[in-house]
């Protein structure tokens, strides 16, 4: 019997697996996939997500293999820019947009050199259950036990569907997500265009290529299927140079997307299971948190088996995650700027420390909650521009 058993292997359950094993546990970490290989993915590995990294021990790797970090970004919200550097986070100031081939990998490394046993190319097909509680796995003719069955299986999860894991903070699919890569795009760091029906960000990853992702509403899906690498060329038209970048460059590889993206959290655990990364928590990814989101619930999990009860592991999950997921709905929603958010962009065009205060809000270091406060935005617009913004609030609602 293993202590723990982990289903699916990616950033969520490698970690989780990894976190276990240090923790001299008996993991088993299983996944259909060989690796390295890809997923869809946005790439981004937030401040916190880097933080994590470091004191896992893992960026030195994720540096030795050439993925180049993001200092500096760019925003342009069409009439107001910013530009800046993101704020220092618990030892590291840069954002990593690896691809997931070379990031996934290495954790399944890591795992490995923790102690976990680590079966590739190994789908399970249903799990033991023994009066209720979850007990075990079984793969074709192999069975398994464990005392802890953790899902990290992803949205469409195994695990989540078979304990009929409840779902709340439920909202629809708002977004369509498509992104590719390109040769010969020159970025200094990240670039992000918020225009009218489009989402835009740019950012380096391996071997010299430059990612790009582009959301539009959930109503445009038939013209991204139509011709994917049209309607993406199109959008990244819209972010003025960088549309001329690309076109100057040359796409290499195929266009990925999606429109299954759901917004949603679900129960993570019950007896003899728990569940980390999308099969727990899935938001819009037009915030790029996924992979974060991921590695903070993966040692929110392993803290909450140290500690011999999962009883903490929803609430400390949950206020940990609903205000950024409150404000990527809002920013999945593509509604026009509200004259209190036009009005902050303009009063920190000019204040680098307050630029970098407001990067650090969208990569998840800074809460929002505090930084969109009332009090905040007084002391950064002043009573004035408060008082014209519930004018115009006023105007748009009558």
């Amino acid at each position: 019997m293993y202590d723990v058993i982990v289903i699916g292997a990616r950033v969520a359950g490698a970690s989780t697996a990894m976190l276990l094993a240090r923790q001299g546990l008996d993991v088993l970490l299983v996944d259909r996939a060989a690796f390295p290989s890809d997923t869809l993915s946005t790439h981004q590995v937030q401040l916190p997500g880097v933080a994590r990294l470091r004191r896992w021990g893992l960026l030195d790797a994720l540096d030795a293999a050439g993925t180049p970090p993001a200092r500096r970004v760019r925003y342009d919200a069409g009439d107001v820019v910013l530009d800046g550097c993101f704020p220092e986070h618990d030892g590291v100031d840069a954002l990593y947009s690896p691809r997931r081939r070379l990031l996934d990998a290495l954790l399944v490394d890591a795992a490995r050199a923790a102690g976990a046993e680590v079966r590739e190319r190994f789908g399970i097909d249903e799990l033991r259950f023994d009066d209720g509680r979850v007990c075990g796995v079984r793969s074709g003719t192999v069975s398994e036990t464990a005392r802890l069955v953790v899902g990290a299986d992803g949205r469409h999860s195994l695990v989540a569907k078979a304990v009929r894991a409840a779902a709340y903070h439920v909202r629809p699919p708002q977004t369509v997500g498509y992104y590719t890569y390109w040769a010969g795009v020159p970025l200094s760091g990240g670039e992000l265009y918020a225009r009218p029906r489009r989402l835009i960000g740019a950012w380096p990853t391996n071997d010299g290529l430059t990612i790009t992702y582009v959301a539009a509403p959930h109503d445009d899906l038939a013209t991204f299927r139509a011709d994917p690498e049209d309607a993406v060329r199109r959008s990244l038209d819209l972010a003025g140079e960088l549309g001329e970048r690309v076109r100057a460059g040359e796409r290499a590889d195929r266009v990925f997307g999606s429109a299954d993206l759901q917004n949603r959290f679900r129960a993570p655990h019950g007896p003899g299971w728990a569940l980390v990364g999308d099969a727990g928590l899935l938001m819009d990814p037009v915030t790029g948190q996924g992979i974060s989101d991921a590695f903070r619930d993966a040692e929110l999990l392993a803290d909450a088996v140290a500690a011999g009860t999962l009883a903490g592991y929803r609430a400390a999950r949950d206020r940990a995650a609903l205000p950024m997921y409150e404000l990527t709905l809002d920013v999945a929603s593509m509604a026009p700027p509200r004259p209190e958010q036009r009005m902050l962009l303009e009063a920190i065009a000019d204040r680098p420390d307050e630029v970098s205060r407001f990067f650090g809000v969208l990569t998840g270091a800074i809460p929002p909650a505090a930084y969109f406060s009332p009090r905040n935005l007084l002391r950064l617009i002043g009573v004035r521009g408060m008082v014209t913004a519930a004018r115009s609030r006023r105007k748009m609602a009558a």
